[in-house]
């Protein structure tokens, strides 16, 4: 969290403030954050459930993540009735579910244009 008086917050508080843009990918922005509501939408909705698809992150990083998808409403936790100990499920929102086809798109996107990908001057209009 960045103090409200420094230079980098009163940059992003304008940024914010000049185009929705830059307020839809703070919500997006970390390094797993779209591939756990990928994970979400393909029916991975259990915690070990999305650990177990995305192997490389951290317990501790996977719960801040949700937590944070959750504060941006992208995703609810739900109890999972009559389960000892409570089962706990992430379900998108219809904030969340409007989500995927963009980052679908993006994902299409980056596979043409990613890593250093050449662009040539006639696909420029």
């Amino acid at each position: 969290m960045r103090k409200k008086q420094s230079t980098n917050y009163v940059n992003e508080q304008f940024l914010f403030q000049v185009c929705e843009l830059n307020s839809a990918i703070a919500m997006i922005n970390g390094r797993w954050k779209s591939q756990i509501v990928y994970s979400i939408s393909q029916g991975n909705n259990r915690f070990h459930l999305i650990q177990q698809e995305l192997p490389n992150i951290s317990e501790t990083v996977l719960a801040r993540q949700l937590k944070e998808l959750e504060t941006h409403a992208i995703l609810i936790k739900k109890e999972i009735p009559n389960t000892v100990p409570v089962g706990i499920e992430y379900v998108l929102t219809n904030k969340g579910l409007d989500l995927v086809p963009i980052l679908e798109s993006l994902c299409d996107w980056g596979k043409l244009y990613a890593d250093g990908k050449r662009i040539s001057a006639h696909s420029i209009s």
